[in-house]
Formats: structure tokens, sequence, C-alpha cells
């Protein structure tokens, strides 16, 4: 078996585009998608069209929900953009999406922890905002809910990782395919290096074991920091050229 991953998309049409691309030359048995689909202040409309038409496996990310659930003064201003955006109809189809959805014999996929699509499952953010890699009796912990999962897929946190556990599943972050940082939330990108690429994964299962590739690909991210200035958030375009805020 061979699966594409991707998360994290928040409305970034062209980079979801780059993937898919890239996804179709590769040749896959099926794509699963971690949710986060739709917030930010690029294109959440043509971003919610283009993946309703694919119909793929999706899980419900924490922004999927809040665009529904929370009231406006709780949205940041990029979700409040994007509620916007969408339809009633469209928000509703977000937050309908399933919180966890299981695409193949022994796979778990979930956004952030098997309960909880706010909670980061391999890392934990430091006192600054930095994230480092989830102590072993963290993830431990965190994985209980996982079962006899073979293979975990998360998102959440945009990180790129994998993790074996010993005599436990393998947790895959394919990472985020259109936001490399937020503009809105600009802690930890003010401290650390980041790329602009658009990020997601390939696993093959062979004789029993998954392999990964992790894949960061170039897009006209120039284009998507254009955008954000178009839509009046220029805080967001040094996050899609650069991967920090500046």
């Amino acid at each position: 078996m061979r699966l594409a991953v991707i998360s994290d998309v928040h409305g970034n049409l062209l980079a979801l585009e780059a993937v898919l691309a890239d996804i179709k030359a590769r040749g896959v048995d099926a794509t699963v998608n971690l949710g986060d689909c739709v917030t930010s202040p690029l294109w959440p409309k043509e971003t919610f069209e283009l993946l309703q038409s694919l119909a793929l496996p999706t899980v419900r990310g924490n922004h999927d929900r809040w665009i529904e659930e929370w009231p406006e003064e709780r949205l940041s201003p990029a979700g409040r953009f994007a509620r916007a955006a969408l339809t009633a109809e469209q928000r509703r189809q977000l937050h309908a999406l399933p919180p966890t959805i299981e695409p193949g014999q022994g796979i778990l996929a979930v956004h952030g922890t098997p309960d909880d699509d706010c909670a980061l499952l391999l890392e934990e953010m430091l006192d600054d905002g930095r994230y480092v890699p989830a102590r072993r009796d963290v993830l431990t912990a965190r994985l209980v809910k996982a079962g006899a999962a073979q293979l975990v897929l998360c998102g959440h946190s945009h990180r790129q990782a994998l993790v074996q556990v010993p005599r436990g599943p393998l947790v895959v972050n394919p990472g985020s395919v259109g936001c490399p940082v937020f503009g809105d939330i600009p802690i930890s990108a003010q401290l650390e290096h980041r790329s602009p690429h658009a990020r997601y994964a390939i696993l093959t299962e062979r004789r029993g074991h998954w392999q990964a590739e992790l894949l960061a690909l170039t897009y006209d991210w120039d284009r998507a920091a254009a955008r954000a200035v178009e839509t009046g958030f220029p805080s967001w375009a040094s996050a899609y050229a650069s991967g920090a805020v500046v």
C-alpha cells in the first residue's frame, strides 16, 4: 500500500495544487487529509471547493471546528476572513468531518492527538513558544487511546516528524501543506528559522512495515505572499515568502 498524507492546508490553494500534482506524478493508492483545511487570509473558498471535489478521507481539525463553533470575537483575524469567505453550508460540512478516521487496517488518522484536536502529539511547547520533541512518557500517555494502531498519522504542529515507538506504533506528521507559520501568532516564528515549502508525506507498506518519504516542495510562494497583502494581511506575507514573520 502506498499512502499520501496531507495536513494543515490552511486555504493555500497554490501549495495544495503543487502537492496534488506531485502526488499524482508519484502514484499512490490513496490520499488522506488530516484537517485544518481553509483558515487563512488566502483562498479559503477555492481551497474548500477543490478539496470537496476530491472527496478525500478527511479528519476535522481544530480550525475546521472553530470556524463553525466559535463566536466572531474568539476567531483570529484570519479565522474571521475564512468564515466570511465560506457559505454557512460549507462551514457546516467542515464541522461535520469526523475527529478521527481509520483509512486502512491498523491505521489511525487524527489531527492533534487521538482525543484532542488542539493538543500536540509529537511535541511539547516551551515557555517561549518553541516546540521540542515530547518526552517518552508524555508521548506514551498521549497514545493510549490510539489502541492497537500500528500507524498513527497526526498534524496540528505543522512540523514534519517520524517517530517509532518501541512495541508501539509508527507516528508520522506530514507537516503543513500551506502554512509554515501563523501570521496571527508569530511567537515561535520570531525565534526560529523555518522554510516556506509545501510539505506532505508518502508512506509505503513493505512486508508489514511502513517506510516514509517526508517531502518539501517549492511552489509560487511569492504569489501567496502577494495574496496576503491584497487581502489586508501583510504580517502573513513574510510567513508565506520565507517561513518567518518579520
